[in-house]
């Protein structure tokens, strides 16, 4: 039988050990396959070679399918960081959306990530990132808007010129 080869191997390692960590079901497999070639008598460090994880990590997988059986391999639950931003914060939150930022004194008549982070800072001296604001709008189901051109509020002639 041929040999087959993988092409871009290198790339294809790093490409398929994302892979592997993208879900929690992937990594229990990667953890089962790991364990089997522990079981089929090859060292840890020798597992390690083949899958690219620690000599160590192996080591916890094959201490805690002794100790726990199939359940050790499982990851447990994280609980993350506690949120800053309560639920009477979130609704007071979620008011402030609802009206334009220039109604709090703002320059800009649109909120987006930068205006939201800022108003939080100003308003509930809560520092958040602008990528965790933008967050916020999808939890709170909040559509972003474009800005109304100038042109929109000013008088009928240059409207007609514009439009030409």
């Amino acid at each position: 039988m041929q040999k087959l080869e993988i092409k871009n191997v290198d790339i294809m390692k790093v490409s398929i050990q994302h892979e592997i960590a993208r879900s929690e079901d992937s990594r229990y497999d990667h953890r089962l396959h790991a364990v089997l070639l522990v079981c089929q008598g090859l060292s840890c460090p020798e597992v390690s070679k083949i899958l690219g994880d620690s000599p160590r990590t192996i080591e916890y997988w094959v201490k805690d399918l002794n100790e726990k059986g199939f359940e050790g391999l499982r990851e447990e639950k994280r609980s993350g960081r506690p949120s800053v931003i309560d639920g009477t914060l979130l609704s007071s939150i979620d008011s402030d959306l609802k009206q334009n930022p220039t109604s709090f004194g703002y320059m800009k008549n649109v909120w987006d990530g930068k205006m939201l982070s800022h108003h939080l800072k100003e308003k509930y001296d809560i520092k958040l990132g602008v990528r965790q604001c933008q967050r916020l709008f999808n939890q709170l189901d909040f559509r972003l808007r474009k800005q109304c051109p100038v042109i929109a509020n000013s008088d009928g002639e240059t409207k007609a010129e514009y439009s030409k």
